[in-house]
């Protein structure tokens, strides 16, 4: 049995956090199609990380390679310390994987699909019963667990499958998809149920998504794939000063809104360059310039309507790293 990942101390004599799934050159052809191309990822211990991407991006390939239903190409990786193509049962003893389209027993109720699952992975009754009670409660099943899952909504039936997942108490949580299919209220309680289990459960999870603000919403770190490639990696405010190149952008509105009062705007101290955008300026500058771009306005008798930093989204983020792509 592969022992788990430990974690070392620095030279500081503080902790490093321990890598919980480390890929390196991992692709996946399938004749001609390369689905996932070079893949270097590093995630670590307690991480919410998102992958995030349109379909056939090469996000579920990845996932199915990592948990060891598929073997790769080329390039190899490490889940827990354990090699997926060689111990895949050691890597799906401790990994909880829920896939786009939730596998249950429609005959069986909530209770009995749980411990269904309870005795496949070896867990003792009286264990089991216990569980089964914490994880139907976590994620709001107590009072449906002798319902029959037929009768289940899509999703009820989605919080079944986290229950599912929680059953062995896994180290790593992989979810793909996991709000596909959900109304609104929906998503965000199961976003909560995330959420809230991988702090309290102290679990690493990686969310494969397509959908922006659920992966903002949750995520510690995000990596962006396009055509099989991770195209970027990294906190969402990183890559947003990526976005920036370094510098502050300033949105502003005014009248008259003329080339001779962007001229103008330019001119003040700190200011890189002004251009128009949505019937606004944006203004990129060195440092913080509102209060520059306000006073030029007030000193020569402009009406100023609107003055905003922006901070870029994970959206404007997605969308610079598929300009041009279908």
């Amino acid at each position: 049995m592969t022992a788990p990942p430990a974690a070392s101390v620095t030279s500081e004599g503080t902790r490093e956090v321990p890598i919980v799934i480390e890929a390196t050159g991992l692709t996946k052809r399938y004749g001609d199609l390369t689905a996932v191309d070079h893949l270097d990822l590093r995630i670590r211990e307690g991480e919410i990380f998102g992958l995030l991407g349109p379909n056939g991006a090469g996000k579920t390939t990845t996932i199915l390679m990592l948990t060891g239903l598929t073997e790769p190409s080329a390039g190899e990786a490490r889940v827990l310390g354990a090699d997926p193509v060689r111990e895949p049962l050691e890597v799906k003893r401790r990994v909880g994987y829920l896939p786009e389209h939730v596998a249950l027993y429609d005959e069986l109720s909530a209770r009995g699909n749980l411990a269904f699952t309870a005795d496949l992975n070896g867990i003792g009754a009286a264990e089991a019963r216990h569980r089964i009670d914490a994880a139907l409660d976590r994620v709001g099943l107590a009072v449906s667990a002798e319902r029959k899952v037929r009768e289940f909504s899509h999703g009820m039936r989605q919080r079944l499958g986290i229950a599912d997942v929680l059953i062995k108490r896994p180290s790593l949580v992989v979810l793909d998809e996991p709000t596909l299919g959900l109304d609104p209220v929906g998503v965000e309680e199961l976003l909560d149920i995330i959420l809230t289990a991988a702090r309290e459960e102290r679990m690493t999870v990686l969310l494969s998504s397509h959908q922006l603000m659920q992966v903002q919403r949750i995520c510690d770190r995000v990596g962006i794939f396009s055509a099989g490639k991770l195209v970027a990696s990294g906190p969402i405010a990183e890559l947003a000063e990526q976005l920036a190149e370094g510098l502050t952008v300033v949105e502003i509105a005014l009248s008259p809104a003329t080339p001779e009062a962007a001229a103008e705007l330019r001119r003040i101290p700190g200011v890189v360059d002004v251009t128009p955008e949505d019937g606004m300026w944006r203004v990129r500058a060195h440092g913080d310039v509102r209060s520059g771009l306000a006073r030029a306005v007030v000193q020569r008798g402009w009406s100023l309507t609107h003055l905003r930093q922006r901070d870029f989204g994970l959206e404007e983020i997605y969308l610079r790293y598929f300009e041009g792509q279908p």
